[in-house]
């Protein structure tokens, strides 16, 4: 499948070569997620799983932000008339966005500027690798608006990209972690200048690219597949895996240019 001339409705898509990039619209509001842009982003997301033409992706900020969270007026208000079908309708769409994030064999690289709250901070921690700008503000603000800190897998996940304590304090809370502390407890990877950000996650997330992509694609499933493995499988599991990709005309290719001393093209098979 060709994704890099794809056209979406209801956020912001182009491609850099090998690389696709998405921001959410909205700027005047801070770039708020919508039904229809859940929806579109989830599918999305399931698509990649089958595009040749993308290796990897960079979920970026938009005019100083990456987002504000559910729209008030597109999905709070609306919510309140659904019965409870309609509501575990909506719960377990906003699940499978997330989890097609994780599915999809493409790296996400998230550049977070600015406000990054609400399911924004969900789809930030969903992304592979972050880097964020000294000015972002981060925050799981679901008890702020009387729902539970467990949204989206932020009870799984976050636990587990800063540790349990600090997971603890920002979803019984939902208090803004600031830019500096998301640095310091690994949330984020490394921390850029706002005006560098968008280049610099491109800049990743081509270099990313260049790699063996089924490879790639390997690591990205085995770091979601070992969560549920004792170690003892985890090692068995990931001797499988390299055993497959020790067939891929990749690993040949990188074995060819080390012995005639030069660098490998690599072409994901």
């Amino acid at each position: 499948m060709n994704m890099k001339d794809f056209k979406p409705v209801h956020f912001n898509w182009r491609a850099e070569g090998d690389v696709a990039l998405i921001s959410l619209k909205g700027s005047e509001r801070k770039n708020p997620i919508t039904f229809d842009s859940y929806a579109e982003l989830r599918d999305t997301f399931r698509k990649l799983a089958a595009a040749d033409d993308i290796k990897a992706v960079v979920f970026g900020s938009n005019e100083g932000n990456f987002c504000s969270g559910g729209d008030v007026r597109d999905i709070i208000g609306p919510l309140l008339d659904r019965d409870m079908k309609g509501l575990l309708e909506f719960t377990r769409m906003t699940g499978d966005l997330v989890k097609a994030m994780r599915a999809c064999p493409q790296p996400v690289v998230a550049a977070v500027d600015g406000v990054c709250v609400g399911a924004g901070a969900m789809i930030a921690l969903f992304c592979d690798i972050r880097l964020g700008a000294p000015q972002a503000k981060t925050a799981f603000l679901f008890t702020r608006v009387g729902l539970a800190g467990c949204d989206m897998g932020a009870c799984a996940m976050l636990p587990r990209v800063i540790g349990q304590g600090r997971a603890s304090e920002l979803l019984f809370t939902g208090r803004t972690m600031n830019a500096e502390e998301g640095a310091q407890w690994g949330f984020f990877n490394r921390l850029v200048a706002s005006d560098k950000l968008q280049e610099e996650a491109l800049a990743l997330a081509q270099k990313i690219a260049q790699g063996p992509t089924f490879a790639h694609m390997m690591t990205k499933t085995m770091l979601g597949q070992e969560w549920s493995m004792s170690l003892e499988q985890a090692i068995e599991a990931e001797a499988q895996a390299q055993a497959i990709c020790m067939q891929t005309g990749d690993f040949r290719r990188a074995y060819e240019a080390f012995i005639a001393k030069g660098s490998p093209r690599f072409a994901g098979n």
